[in-house]
């Protein structure tokens, strides 16, 4: 019996459960390593413990999220796992894509590379030169490099700091510009997109959209992620739309990811790429099961790699 572990913080998590769920229906003997548990003793070999759970001795690890923490544990669990990795141990997503999709700078950076659309993006690290920038383009997104949900993303409208809901916020540009140069030392700028009120997340594994939800925000919001008051919403995707996020999950080195996009009279932009998300919107609004298509691209790279399952 192959022995699978899935990566994640709540147990009860959706996403994780229906990995677990198909992932024994399949025959896998199945494990919950918590990353904020992970020991690694180092002699003439490498071994990796998290709780009772041997991570060298697995033979596939699929990871939902990393967990909380300070920056050196972060940069410790990525790295025991890419000497998993690199030991053998086949892991989806692979740590490299993962920071390269939480790195929201990094992956402007490969999708522009790819030639895949994605909204003018500026970084600089001079609050005189942010303010420059966001004064030309009247209109933008600030978002934080490493952040999930929507947590932290601030909109300056002609001047105006605007919240998620359209009011406007107490706080000045130049005082948030400040802010968060003073917390961060940089600052990412992405020009904001007008839209109908909503955008796309496709849902890809190994190289095929499985299912397409519509993000409607509340009424008056600008921000549409379902964590923050978004409705799932059946979508259809163009041939267009799925080469598009088919390109970018690529572009990032993911086997399965959720890819944000919005449509505009300019055509469609992609707005940001998850290698950790969540299944329950695409089930919720499509009755479709990604976690059986995730557990499909590990049997496949277990059988390639001799892997078969006793």
């Amino acid at each position: 019996m192959k022995k699978l572990g899935i990566i994640v913080t709540d147990p009860h998590d959706w996403t994780a459960q229906a990995l677990i769920q198909e992932a024994e229906k399949r025959g896998f003997e199945t494990f919950f390593p918590d990353l904020m548990q992970l020991e690694t003793s180092i002699g003439r070999s490498v071994s990796h413990r998290a709780g009772d759970v041997c991570l060298s001795e697995l033979d596939a690890i699929i990871i939902r999220d990393m967990g909380p923490g300070k920056n050196d544990a972060h940069i410790f669990r990525f790295d025991a796992l890419r000497e998993l990795e690199q030991s053998g141990v086949l892991i989806i997503n692979s740590p490299v894509a993962i920071q390269n999709a939480a790195n929201k700078f990094y992956a402007s950076c490969l999708m522009a590379g790819a030639g895949i659309p994605a909204p003018e993006t500026f970084v600089t690290q001079e609050a005189e030169k942010a303010i420059e920038i966001i004064e030309k383009l009247e209109d933008v997104i600030i978002k934080p490099v490493f952040g999930y949900k929507g947590i932290g993303i601030q909109r300056i409208k002609k001047g105006t700091v605007l919240a998620p809901d359209g009011n406007k916020m107490k706080t000045s540009p130049i005082e948030l510009i400040h802010q968060i140069i003073d917390e961060k030392g940089m600052l990412y700028i992405q020009e904001f997109i007008e839209n109908s009120g909503q955008d796309i997340r496709a849902f890809v594994v190994d190289g095929k959209i499985t299912g397409a939800i519509y993000r409607k925000a509340p009424e008056g919001w600008w921000l549409n992620n379902l964590s923050q008051g978004g409705t799932p919403v059946a979508c259809e995707l163009t041939a267009e739309q799925k080469k598009m996020c088919i390109d970018a999950s690529k572009a990032i080195g993911a086997i399965y990811a959720g890819v944000d996009f919005i449509e505009s009279d300019n055509g469609y932009f992609i707005l940001e790429i998850n290698a950790t998300p969540s299944g329950a919107g695409i089930y919720k609004s499509l009755n479709i099961n990604v976690a059986e298509h995730i557990i499909t691209a590990i049997e496949s790279r277990l059988i390639k790699t001799g892997h078969q399952n006793d």
